[in-house]
């Protein structure tokens, strides 16, 4: 249902599409799109408070060409990252189940395997944590067992067909985590920065023959 303050916009209605260069060496993974934002705007993370957090993070890090994601063609550019969700429509309640998490996942694999340069993955919550498993293990990625329990700042380093990749876990952008303080500025500077330092250490995987 719309917002009445929404009531003259469009909605898509349909499957967000993820966001940034075909060369990313990172992604930020998140949850799903929000009704009233990524679904509402066209645009993944766009609209909504989490996607507030989110831009002005990414431009802090010298990852976007600006603070803000208002709606599609205001300008916003985004450097050596891509930000995708594990959930490409709007939840009911605004909470994916596992159904709707395993339904998504082959497009998520798609997105992935479409960053052959990709050498970092910023996951935001528990859910995408989960969720990215089963898409790295068919990638060809080794998986480690016991599987690493998610946590704000935990770091997993993997190998795989196209070389290396690290995992590093955020708190969710939601207003939940923002609005009580569970996450604040610092703390997601902090992995976004570790995210580049990573990206720009790792070397590039060899060329396939």
């Amino acid at each position: 249902m719309k917002r009445a303050s929404f009531r003259d916009e469009e909605y898509w209605g349909r499957p967000v599409p993820g966001l940034g260069p075909a060369d990313a060496r990172i992604a930020v993974v998140g949850l799903a799109p929000a009704a009233h934002g990524g679904n509402r705007t066209g645009r993944v993370f766009t609209g909504d408070r989490s996607g507030d957090w989110i831009f002005a993070a990414l431009w802090r890090a010298g990852l976007a060409s600006q603070p803000t994601s208002t709606h599609v063609g205001d300008g916003l550019e985004l450097t050596d990252v891509r930000v995708a969700a594990a959930v490409r429509c709007a939840p009911p309640a605004n909470a994916p189940t596992p159904e709707e998490r395993d339904t998504c996942s082959p497009w998520l694999a798609r997105e992935l395997a479409l960053l052959p340069r990709l050498r970092v993955a910023v996951v935001l919550g528990g859910f995408g944590w989960t969720a990215l498993w089963p898409v790295l293990a068919g990638a060809g990625y080794a998986l480690p067992r016991p599987r690493p329990v998610f946590g704000h700042g935990v770091e997993v380093s993997l190998e795989g067909p196209r070389g290396p990749l690290t995992l590093l876990g955020s708190y969710h952008v939601s207003q939940q985590n923002t609005f009580t303080g569970r996450l604040t500025e610092p703390m997601l500077d902090a992995v976004l920065s570790r995210a580049r330092e990573l990206a720009a250490t790792v070397p590039e995987a060899a060329p396939r023959p």
